[in-house]
C-alpha cells in the first residue's frame, strides 16, 4: 500500500488539492573501502556495506569500470558489495 496520490479537502462549496509522492532513501555507503597491500600472484578482495540490499553498483579502477571476468569477481552477499581481484600483478596498484 503507497501513501502517494492526490488528496483533497472537499467542504462543498470548495476544494483543495494536494498530490503527494513518497521517495525513499537514497542508498549510502555505511562502511568505506579499505586500504589492501598484497604480494603478487596473491588474489585481493575488496568490500564495502551499503545501507540497503541488492543495489545495482559498479566497480571502477582509475575511472574505468571494472567487469566480472577471468581477472575480476563481482558479487553481493545481500547489503556487502564484493570485488575479488584475482593473480594480483604490479598493474593491479
Amino acid at each position: 500500500k503507497t501513501d502517494a496520490g492526490l488528496y483533497t479537502c472537499d467542504i462543498g462549496t470548495d476544494v483543495a488539492k494536494s498530490k503527494v509522492s513518497v521517495q525513499g532513501k537514497p542508498t549510502e555507503v555505511t562502511k568505506q573501502l579499505e586500504d589492501k597491500t598484497s604480494a603478487v600472484g596473491q588474489d585481493i578482495s575488496l568490500s564495502c556495506e551499503l545501507s540497503k540490499p541488492d543495489v545495482s553498483i559498479r566497480w571502477y579502477k582509475d575511472g574505468k569500470a571494472i567487469r566480472k571476468s577471468q581477472k575480476y569477481d563481482l558479487h553481493q552477499e545481500g547489503t556487502r558489495a564484493i570485488l575479488i581481484i584475482h593473480d594480483s600483478t604490479v598493474k593491479d596498484s
